[in-house]
């Protein structure tokens, strides 16, 4: 896949969040119908974190040192170690969107760049840059089936109503 059309679909995936994830009720928020599931402020703050220490950083640490090795990272472990559900919602998810728009002008600024550049994973092994580049854009787009399958569960639950219909069979 051309790294111009991931970068494209990267910036165009901020206005889905944005829409999805905007004026947003704190009770829809902090709603979950289990204790090991994400609520809405769980996912945003795990986004926000991804943006700017997995996904961005570690492309960048492929394309500028891929000799080098990754520093770990936690994303389960920061669910409960960075409180997540004690952080702010609207200041997570404008600094997750603030993040997204820093990750698209830095990716728009490279030139020449090497995306077959290649490091190794601690568990996957080989990944390219291209790898990486391509796997933050299936990120967002398995968040955004998390994020549309929890607000169905929410509007369910409220409802009180029978989907059926819209569910089909």
């Amino acid at each position: 896949m051309n790294h111009q059309l991931i970068i494209k679909s990267l910036l165009r995936n901020q206005k889905v969040f944005e829409e999805l994830l905007s004026g947003i009720t704190k009770e829809e928020y902090l709603w979950k119908d289990r204790p090991n599931r994400w609520c809405l402020l769980e996912i945003v703050c795990h986004l926000y974190d991804e943006e700017k220490e997995d996904f961005r950083k570690r492309t960048k640490h492929i394309l500028d040192t891929p000799d080098k090795n990754f520093e770990p990272i936690d994303p389960e472990g920061w669910v409960v170690n960075r409180a997540y559900i004690k952080q702010d919602y609207n200041v997570v998810f404008n600094n997750f969107i603030e993040e997204r728009k820093a990750s698209i002008n830095w990716l728009n600024s490279l030139e020449n760049t090497n995306w077959n550049n290649v490091s190794i994973h601690p568990d996957l092994g080989e990944m390219t840059a291209k790898q990486f580049l391509s796997n933050w854009l299936a990120h967002d787009y398995l968040h955004f089936k998390q994020i549309a399958k929890l607000k169905l569960d929410y509007i369910k639950y409220l409802s009180k109503e029978d989907f059926s219909y819209a569910e089909g069979d």
